[in-house]
């Protein structure tokens, strides 16, 4: 058996920054080095951040990103790290002819091998996903090898990402052309309610094999998308030897004992059946080195995974803090209106980037109660953010000197004052403007355009409004004791930070007198049940009646959100925290007459 010490650098790129990132791979190669490391594994196309989008069809960013890959390489030899061989994504460029169907350029999804100044190797993903938020056919062309590089006396393969998701391609052939190790750079997106399959998956495929499996994961928000890292590694029974904490940078460092390499495995080429049908490359070559000579294994951890409600709070924190933290935004402001969603979101803003930079704005109408006054100030008081009332009455009734609205638009004719309110303030000193619409109100349209729904991002679009009240609830629950989530998530408020009037009381958007949102809507305990078997699991309507819904309310709740899709499509992005969000997941036709109802 031989020992390795992997370095698995768990870290946050930013999509586009080819310079910053390359600098990151820097710190983390020296960090790795320090700890005696023999080989460092990042992220899928850390190099560019991932996803690169239609950036990928760009010549001129491919043509950068080989190049900062190459540059980078000699940086890693100028400054002592030369002899750190490590697995770096990025986007590389296969050598095809262009032709109809296939992405201009042929960019690949790349892995590239870096040892001594140079870039060794390079292998692509084979498997390209093409469901969910993934678009990947979109972008790239498939590989189809699979390099295997002999590392201080053990052999070692790399596949991508959906390569071990999927049967069959590189991972199928690693058994029979032999590797004690397999490595696995990730950018797999957090979504709740997936178990623990990523343990599962990589406990089989080292089975399968028959080798260990280190599997590093992207951690950071990008736009809509939140990683969450939980890196890992097991052994070739699938024995979990170390993981990663979620939602936080890490580097981690495991030691793992690997069978030592043939010495008459043949170098070079030779091509190889995988289980799908199609013929993998495996590529056979030595990284010069000495064997690794015997010494006493460090102790990685097990890192705990986070509660249910404790995941997707981080993963909101997180998605909330890059988006705000890569796009150079000092602040941010919201509209706090005492109601529970605009105070979970207010809560989540400070946990992200502090009270200081929070900005709320109280907009009492005519409408207001006095509890949503007073709910608004107690939570300004709480946690001490930055807070300004703008009375909206006055404005209300200028614009209604100068044009008769009635009914629902005489409602909207409010939310969109308080859109213009907080836009302007946005203007006027850099404020990113948060919007507070859950995923309830978004699927049936209960939002005003360019009122309510104004704004650049949108913290809570993808949580359901009964999980609303649920991590409201959490988050109290937090104050003053450890959460279990990672350092720096949780503001260390000395009490509850969201009044509990706030959570208790009935919703109510306040446009007109004594309104409520059950005069519109069912109630949410309800709604949100069949709202999850309709976006979520697309069941049709004969398919919700047989689940057990009202055929009535299934008539109802599907016109709603049928008719409600060109607001989905103009609202701001947020945090995907569901498996299916409103955004990348979901794209339906807004001009469509297809209707499940008769």
């Amino acid at each position: 058996m031989v020992r390795l010490r992997i370095a698995l650098a768990q870290i946050d790129s930013t999509v586009g920054d080819l310079a910053g990132n390359s600098s990151r791979v820097l710190e983390a190669t020296r960090a790795a080095a320090e700890r005696g490391a023999h080989l460092v594994v990042f992220p899928e196309l850390f190099l560019t951040g991932y996803p690169v989008e239609d950036l990928a069809l760009r010549t001129s960013f491919v043509d950068a990103s080989i190049e900062m890959t190459a540059q980078l390489a000699r940086r890693l030899a100028d400054e002592g790290l030369g002899e750190v061989p490590i697995v770096l994504g990025y986007l590389n460029r296969a050598d095809l002819e262009p032709r109809l169907g296939q992405p201009a350029g042929a960019p690949l999804n790349a892995a590239a091998i870096i040892h001594r100044g140079e870039v060794v190797a390079s292998t692509a993903k084979h498997h390209l996903p093409n469901y969910g938020v993934f678009d990947e056919y979109r972008y790239f062309v498939r590989g189809d090898r699979l390099p295997i590089f002999r590392l201080r006396g053990a052999d070692v393969a790399v596949a991508i990402c959906e390569d071990l998701w999927q049967n069959g391609g590189p991972v199928s052939v690693v058994a029979e052309a032999g590797a004690g190790l397999l490595v696995v750079p990730n950018a797999s997106p957090y979504e709740r309610d997936k178990d623990d399959v990523r343990l599962a998956l990589c406990r089989r495929r080292a089975r399968e094999a028959g080798c260990a499996l280190a599997y590093v994961n992207a951690v950071g928000g990008q736009d809509e998308l939140v990683f969450d890292g939980d890196s890992l590694v097991v052994s070739g029974t699938g024995e979990l030897l170390a993981r990663a904490p979620q939602f936080a940078e890490e580097l981690l460092v495991v030691d793992v004992d690997v069978p030592a390499a043939d010495p008459e495995a043949p170098y070079g080429e030779f091509g190889v059946d995988a289980q799908d049908g199609t013929s993998i490359v495996v590529e056979r070559f030595a990284l010069p080195g000495e064997p690794a000579e015997p010494y006493p294994p460090a102790d990685p951890g097990i890192a705990a995974r986070l509660d249910p409600l404790g995941e997707v709070y981080a993963a909101l924190v997180l998605g909330v803090r890059d988006y705000v933290r890569k796009n150079g935004f000092r602040s941010v402001v919201l509209g706090l209106s005492g109601g529970i969603d605009s105070a979970l979101t207010a809560t989540i803003a400070s946990d992200a980037v502090g009270p200081d930079r929070v900005h709320v704005a109280l907009m009492p109408s005519r409408y207001s109660s006095e509890h949503s006054v007073s709910d608004a100030e107690e939570l300004v008081k709480r946690q001490g953010v930055h807070s300004r009332t703008v009375p909206i009455g006055g404005i209300v009734d200028a614009f209604e000197r100068e044009i008769e609205l009635t009914g629902l638009a005489a409602e909207n004719l409010q939310a969109r004052v308080r859109g213009m309110i907080l836009m302007g303030l946005s203007n006027e000193h850099g404020h990113l403007v948060l919007t507070t619409g859950n995923k309830s109100e978004l699927a049936t349209g209960y939002s005003t355009l360019y009122g309510d729904s104004a704004g650049g991002f949108a913290p809570i679009k993808d949580v359901p409004k009964t999980m609303v009240w649920e991590l409201a609830r959490w988050r109290n629950a937090q104050a003053g004791k450890p959460s279990g989530l990672p350092e720096g998530f949780l503001h260390p408020f000395p009490a509850p930070p969201i009044p509990e009037n706030s959570i208790t009381k009935e919703p109510s958007a306040e446009l007109r007198p004594g309104q409520r949102d059950v005069d519109s809507l069912p109630p949410y305990e309800v709604l949100d049940r069949l709202l999850d078997d309709y976006v979520e699991k697309d069941l049709g309507r004969d398919s919700l009646i047989a689940a057990g819904h009202d055929p009535a309310l299934v008539e109802r709740v599907i016109r709603l959100v049928d008719q409600a899709e060109y607001k989905r499509r103009q609202y701001p992005p947020g945090p995907k925290i569901t498996p299916k969000n409103f955004g990348r997941d979901r794209r339906l036709p807004i001009t469509n007459r297809w209707r499940e109802t008769t």
